[in-house]
């Protein structure tokens, strides 16, 4: 996952505004982002789909005091806690938004409309009844900040060794042109995040690049399935190190409100 995933910008510029660091309108803006529009559906006393100014306005009102991230994957219910119903459609999705404070999750159902070459996504937010239970296998920014530093040595490593075309020369080059790209974009994170967190997430930006490189570039040295397959089972644990890591960043500002 090389763009930032909907959840966390809206968790983010959500947990910014519950407090009274931005305001509504720049945080619909930057949780928005690229796409057309974001509307929310499913929000107690409301009807139908309403946009998302009124919607985050209204989460506050049901006692919402943070956002957290949920990015998992088949096999791993990162930043889930069910019930079943809400993990199978974040799993389907690959990503939610889970409130703290109340009882609610969100998830994006994304479609596009318009004429070839003038797409434009739009994207609902279902809002769902979720269980109140820790989340499942969310580090700490430190624990998530020192398994990046492995993981990222430790693939590079394995990578070289097995003749991945996505490591070397090409992959730097990759990885130089996506911190360049970070930077001109700005911060992904809101107001009140620590430094710590957005140096987490640019790391995890980092390690999950040269996953997907990697996983983009062919079979490389790759010529049998044995190889091939080893190939697989070093990427799979990075990628999950680097998701967690993602969540760790966008949660962290609500574990230490709740630390406090």
């Amino acid at each position: 996952m090389l763009t930032e995933p909907r959840s966390g910008r809206l968790a983010a510029w959500g947990n910014a505004l519950l407090v009274g660091l931005v305001s509504p309108d720049d945080a619909v803006l930057a949780a928005v982002g690229d796409d057309a529009v974001h509307r929310v559906a499913g929000l107690p006393g409301e009807n139908g789909v309403v946009g998302l100014t009124l919607a985050l306005g209204r989460l506050r009102a049901l006692g919402v005091s943070g956002l957290r991230v949920a990015l998992p994957a088949p096999g791993h219910p990162l930043g889930l806690s069910g019930p079943p119903d809400f993990n199978a459609r974040a799993l389907a999705a690959g990503e939610a938004v889970v409130c703290t404070g109340a009882a609610f999750g969100l998830v994006p159902e994304v479609s596009e409309a318009g004429p070839a070459g003038d797409v434009h996504v739009e994207v609902v937010w279902h809002v769902l009844p979720v269980r109140e239970a820790p989340p499942a296998d969310v580090p700490s920014l430190g624990e998530a900040e020192r398994e990046l530093a492995e993981a990222l040595r430790e693939a590079t490593e394995v990578l070289s060794r097995l003749d991945v075309a996505g490591s070397g020369p090409m992959a730097a080059a990759a990885i130089d042109a996506y911190r360049a790209r970070a930077e001109r974009d700005g911060e992904v994170l809101a107001p009140g995040y620590p430094p710590r967190a957005a140096r987490v997430l640019e790391l995890a930006g980092r390690v999950g690049l040269l996953v997907s490189l990697a996983e983009e570039r062919g079979h490389g040295g790759a010529v049998s399935a044995s190889e091939m397959g080893a190939r697989a089972e070093a990427l799979r644990p990075v990628e999950r190190t680097a998701r967690r890591a993602r969540v760790a960043a966008y949660n962290s500002v609500v574990e230490e409100r709740e630390r406090r």
